[in-house]
């Protein structure tokens, strides 16, 4: 659990530089957006990314740990003309979040290829997947083509946690984040590995569950 951070914590915070990465218009923007601002915008009213974006946020961890963790998002361009450009961003990383569209079978071969770039350039760098645009695909099972079984099969190559979002309603946004700077913590910590990697999936089942809205989402 996060909330709002505390004067006090504020001495035991840490940095964490996380960076997004995906094909184009797979929803890298919006999900940021959503995190530092908890809002979303109609589709026509994101820009496509250019280099990257950044942003920032503080969380405050609950107990045991009570530290104040700021995580520092970069939103990158998934455009290929980007692609060397987008390794100066993603240097020093300490956590990379995949994202791929839910409705778009393709995207999730791109987060493969950026999964390859990581395990060049940045091997120490925790991975997270995560499905954008939930929505689409809880209002029309149909909409989905990116095969649950090929994420998790991904997700276990990997040894990486995954998540399935939508932007649009906020659903397992804050969730995701939450994981992120939770894992930090109690890796850093010296925890065990187990625990350290216990980051938060959620279910399809889990996801379905959740009331969405019926307008779909663009971003």
């Amino acid at each position: 659990m996060t909330s709002a951070a505390t004067p006090d914590s504020a001495a035991a915070s840490v940095d964490i530089k996380v960076v997004l990465l995906g094909q184009r218009y797979v929803g890298k923007t919006a999900l940021m957006e959503r995190f530092l601002h908890d809002r979303f915008l109609s589709a026509d009213g994101y820009l496509t990314t250019i280099g990257a974006a950044y942003g920032s946020k503080r969380l405050m961890l609950q107990a045991p740990s009570n530290r104040s963790v700021v995580l520092g998002v970069w939103d990158t361009a998934g455009g290929e003309e980007y692609h060397s450009l987008t390794r100066i961003y993603y240097r020093g990383s300490r956590a990379a979040v995949l994202c791929y569209d839910v409705t778009t079978a393709d995207s999730l071969d791109r987060a493969k290829f950026w999964a390859g770039e990581l395990a060049k350039h940045e091997p120490d760098c925790r991975v997270y997947l995560c499905g954008c645009k939930l929505d689409l695909a809880t209002e029309d099972p149909a909409a989905r083509t990116v095969s649950p079984a090929a994420v998790k099969k991904f997700a276990n190559d990997l040894g990486a946690s995954t998540f399935e979002t939508s932007s649009k309603t906020g659903e397992n946004v804050a969730e995701l984040f939450a994981a992120i700077a939770q894992d930090f913590v109690r890796g850093s910590s010296g925890d065990s590995a187990a625990e350290a990697s216990g980051t938060v999936s959620l279910s399809r089942n889990a996801n379905q569950q959740q009331q969405q809205q019926k307008k779909q989402c663009g971003c």
